[in-house]
């Protein structure tokens, strides 16, 4: 059961990597709208789980949220690692590593391949968390697919690399959800990853993106599509409680 619900995961994602690609003439909008899908997948969805499964404390703080540190921190280093290593090879000043961009998306995959596994775990548990589950999966792994597609472009990857991490992310959550067959993942490192991979989403939103989304076209709009974003993950995660 939980297989074949992982493959409305797999639409869903798609169809939000298709939405990034046929707004190319709104580009602000869509950064502004993918700003705040990844805020509020961060400290909507993401974070409480992760505080959640990850419960134990490290001198006085929880891990979950350690783990959500070292995850920005770890971004903000290796962006300006990439930067360095650009500027000493002659890279124009504002230039974009591609790198970031696959790392961001790659990540991304990883996110979407634990959603799969809860999904797979929350169907061993009982068909009403199941339902919950897949209803917060399914639904938000729409913004994981516009998300995928807007980070890898962003920074400078080709079309066809975009399209590859956005089926990947697509299928990630299938092939999550069939491994559960296998095996089950304890809670514990589920919430850990989940703490980090949330550092690494609030960077990318509130130092790259959200400013990029800004920067030629400061306006209302924009920052409506961001406040949409975080209500619409908001709404989202209330009709899966």
């Amino acid at each position: 059961m939980a297989v074949i619900v992982a493959l409305g995961a797999f639409l869903m994602t798609l169809a939000g990597g298709w939405t990034a690609q046929r707004v190319t003439d709104r580009r602000h909008l869509v950064l502004g709208l993918a700003g705040g899908l990844m805020l509020g997948v961060v400290g909507l969805d993401l974070l409480p789980e992760a505080l959640h499964a990850a419960g134990d404390e490290v001198f006085g703080v929880p891990l979950a949220l350690l783990l959500f540190v070292a995850g920005f921190l770890v971004a903000h280093v290796v962006e300006r690692l990439l930067a360095v290593r650009r500027a000493s090879h002659g890279a124009e000043d504002g230039a974009r590593a591609p790198e970031v961009g696959l790392t961001a998306a790659s990540a991304m995959v990883g996110h979407s391949l634990a959603d799969g596994v809860a999904l797979g775990a929350a169907f061993q548990v009982g068909g009403g968390m199941g339902v919950a589950v897949a209803l917060a999966v399914i639904t938000h792994d729409f913004a994981d697919g516009f998300n995928t597609y807007t980070l890898t472009s962003l920074y400078g990857n080709d079309r066809r690399k975009a399209v590859l991490m956005l089926f990947a992310d697509a299928l990630a959550p299938v092939v999550g959800a069939a491994s559960t067959l296998l095996f089950t993942l304890p809670e514990e490192p589920l919430g850990a990853y989940l703490g980090f991979f949330g550092g690494v989403l609030l960077y990318l939103a509130a130092a790259e993106i959200l400013p990029e989304a800004h920067h030629e076209h400061p306006a209302l709009s924009t920052l409506m599509c961001t406040v949409g974003g975080v209500a619409g993950i908001w709404l989202v995660v209330g009709l899966a409680e």
